[in-house]
């Protein structure tokens, strides 16, 4: 299986923030956000693995500001590192008040995306190849993170 450029994996989803989507404060649900990276965590280790995905976990999620009704959403995921059937993939959610031009970082998030075969069973996925900066270093980074996972689904609750 020959290992895929960190590139191909990229997507980008542009959302506008509704009346639906949001509290008594106006503000954007913090699970309307979650579905939105979980829908583009998906979407990318699909276009990696090029066969379907199941969620394996959420890792982080960082709501690091909010957004609101009028705002745009953009979201970025890639495929920062593979397993043998497993994609880590990073989701980034930015925000925009297209009225002041205000970008915000709203939401980083790391999720683990298992790729099934059509017999429901996960199946080997290629090797993710970094080729910038940014990419090296996620890929380079990701063992750390995995080793939390690992040390995370351990723990008795």
């Amino acid at each position: 299986m020959e290992a895929r450029p960190m590139k191909e994996s990229r997507t980008i989803q542009t959302k506008l923030v509704l009346p639906p989507d949001t509290n008594h404060m106006d503000s954007i649900f913090g699970g309307k956000v979650l579905a939105y990276i979980d829908e583009i965590a998906g979407i990318s280790a699909m276009k990696h693995s090029r066969c379907q995905v199941v969620t394996a976990s959420i890792d982080s999620v960082d709501f690091l500001s909010s957004a609101h009704v009028g705002d745009v959403l953009e979201l970025e995921a890639n495929v920062t590192s593979t397993g043998r059937t497993s994609m880590e993939v990073y989701v980034r959610v930015k925000s925009q008040n297209l009225q002041t031009g205000e970008e915000r970082l709203t939401t980083e998030s790391f999720l683990t995306m298992v790729a099934m075969g059509e017999d429901g069973k996960p199946v080997a996925v290629p090797k993710v190849i970094p080729e910038s900066e940014g990419e090296k270093l996620f890929h380079e980074t990701a063992p750390a993170r995995r080793e939390h996972r690992k040390m995370r689904v351990k723990t008795p609750r």
